[in-house]
């Protein structure tokens, strides 16, 4: 698996788990603020998509991943 697959599987099971954790009528709401959680992630993929740098490529490359084409 290359870095940049890693890094679309790590945030989309954030988001996903950020929906769950923040939307009212899911049964492992805690609280509407792990929406802002949701926005976060996707203003970092926004940012890496237009700069194409994502710090967590680069800290999965120097642990040794290889990177994508």
């Amino acid at each position: 698996m290359t870095s940049w697959q890693i890094v679309r599987i790590v945030a989309g099971c954030f988001i996903l788990l950020s929906l769950a954790l923040g939307m009212p009528g899911s049964p492992l709401f805690v609280d509407q603020w792990w929406l802002a959680f949701t926005a976060f992630v996707g203003a970092n993929l926004l940012q890496s998509g237009i700069t194409k740098w994502c710090l967590m490529e680069s800290i999965l490359r120097k642990l040794g991943v290889r990177a994508g084409n």
